[in-house]
């Protein structure tokens, strides 16, 4: 028939699987059929499913675990930036959702202060500063990559500290006294994934990321840390 749309194969399959996991079909942590799995039941290339599978991935729908296969996500993690007054860890946010919050480190490296961060922490220009950046997840699931940045000097001990699945501001809390309380500042902005950003957290490199840009001050108003972190968009909301 003139003028007639015809729907594309990897829209069709992504229809049909979004529509499998909206009814309840595909629950949380279900893995879903392999890509030939899914080529062999459509009748179409492997291509074809790999774009549906893709497009699933980068709405939130599905996210593949290296060598383990692609699983049905579990429900966005909503964090309401403006209802509380004292800054929550992400340990917390994971309570309040019904989940389990967990780490794996990264990087954890001493590097040269910037004037920015000099300025916030109150260090002279030649400080240094104790960078740890891990990926943290809910349920198994990744999140988003953290990166905080502390005074050295004082925090030499979380060199040799155990990061892996521990909150940073219990750990805070034990060296410092207090753990951070306030956010005196903090700016939220769109940026995409790098590859390695992708890879760490199971996503496509140029997927959308919230990054959020945090100072971190105790409850006298003392300044603690910096954090900036890369959300996963799909899997994590901040609700104003």
């Amino acid at each position: 028939m003139a003028g007639s749309k015809v729907t594309p194969l990897y829209q069709q399959i992504f229809e049909e699987l979004k529509g499998a996991i909206e009814s309840g079909e595909y629950t949380p942590k279900d893995r879903i059929p392999s890509e030939p799995e899914l080529s062999e039941r459509y009748g179409v290339s492997r291509i074809t499913v790999r774009r549906a599978i893709e497009e699933l991935c980068s709405e939130g729908y599905l996210v593949k675990q290296q060598g383990r296969g692609t699983f049905v996500s579990m429900p966005r993690i909503n964090r309401r930036l403006l209802q509380y007054e004292f800054a929550r860890s992400f340990t917390q946010v994971c309570e309040d959702n019904g989940m389990k919050a967990g780490a794996h480190l990264v990087n954890r490296l001493i590097v040269p202060v910037r004037s920015e961060e000099a300025q916030f922490l109150k260090l002279s220009e030649d400080a240094l500063l104790l960078y740890l950046q891990r990926v943290r997840t809910a349920d198994g699931q990744p999140i988003f990559e953290e990166n905080i940045f502390l005074p050295y000097v004082g925090y030499e001990s979380l060199l040799h500290r155990s990061l892996e699945d521990v909150s940073i501001f219990n750990l805070i809390g034990e060296i410092h006294g207090s753990i951070p309380a306030h956010t005196p500042q903090r700016t939220i902005e769109a940026v995409r994934a790098t590859s390695e950003q992708a890879s760490r957290l199971a996503i496509a490199a140029n997927d959308p990321l919230l990054y959020l840009n945090v100072h971190f001050a105790d409850e006298h108003g003392e300044p603690v840390c910096i954090g900036r972190q890369y959300y996963v968009g799909s899997r994590y909301r901040f609700v104003l």
